[in-house]
C-alpha cells in the first residue's frame, strides 16, 4: 500500500476515547487491545519524529446531568449504577507524556465544547491521524467536524473499531471521502520515512 507524505511538524495523532471503561467493551473487527497497541505504536513514532499527540477523553459530571440523552429510537445503554473510579481514565499504555495534550469532551465528538481546534490552529497543525473507539461514534463525529474545518485526515483502519463490523465498515467508507484510510503499519512507516 502506498506510503503517505506526512510532515510530522504539522501532524497530530488524535486518540479518541481509549479509556479504561471504553476499552473494556467488545469491539469489532479489531479487539480493543489491538486498537490500544496500534495507537501506542503510532504515538511513539510521531513523538520521535517531532509530531504532536492529543489524547481525547470523554467524561460526565458526577450526577450525570451533562450527559446527552435526547429522545431517540435506539437509546444508549444506561451507565452502570456504580461507575468504577478509573472508568474515565486513559489506559495506562497511553498515559500522557511530556508535550502531549489532553482534551476532555462531554459528547461523541472532540471539537464541540473543547479547545481542540484552538490548540491545533495555534500549533500550526494541519493533518490529523485518527485512532480510537468507537469508529462510528467518537471517531466519526470528530472526523466530520475536522473535515468541515478543513483539516487533512488519516484514518488508521486497524486502530479504530466499533461494536459491530458493519458499523465500522460503514464509517470507513465515509472516511475514504474525507481523507486517507491506511493500516497502522503504513502510517508508522510513513512517519518514520517522513521529510524532516
Amino acid at each position: 500500500m502506498t506510503l503517505l507524505d506526512i510532515d510530522p511538524s504539522t501532524t497530530a495523532l488524535v486518540v479518541v476515547d481509549l479509556q479504561n471503561g471504553i476499552v473494556a467493551m467488545d469491539t469489532k473487527p479489531h479487539p480493543s487491545g489491538a486498537i490500544v497497541d496500534n495507537s501506542v505504536r503510532i504515538a511513539r513514532a510521531l513523538r520521535r519524529a517531532g509530531g504532536t499527540v492529543i489524547l481525547v477523553r470523554a467524561t460526565i459530571s458526577a450526577d450525570g446531568g451533562d450527559m446527552l440523552a435526547p429522545p431517540c429510537d435506539q437509546p444508549r445503554p444506561p451507565m452502570p449504577a456504580s461507575i468504577p473510579a478509573d472508568y474515565f481514565d486513559l489506559v495506562p499504555a497511553l498515559a500522557p507524556e511530556a508535550g502531549d495534550l489532553v482534551v476532555t469532551k462531554r459528547q461523541w465528538g472532540a471539537f464541540y465544547g473543547t479547545d481542540l481546534e484552538l490548540q491545533l490552529r495555534r500549533r500550526g497543525l494541519k493533518t490529523l491521524i485518527l485512532t480510537g473507539i468507537a469508529t462510528n461514534f467518537g471517531v466519526e463525529s470528530t472526523a466530520r467536524f475536522a473535515f468541515e474545518l478543513g483539516f487533512e485526515q488519516i484514518f488508521v483502519s486497524d486502530a479504530i473499531s466499533a461494536a459491530s463490523e458493519a458499523a465500522h465498515d460503514a464509517s470507513l467508507a465515509v472516511f475514504a471521502r474525507m481523507g486517507h484510510v491506511r493500516p497502522a503499519d503504513v502510517v508508522v512507516q510513513s512517519i518514520e520515512t517522513a521529510r524532516t
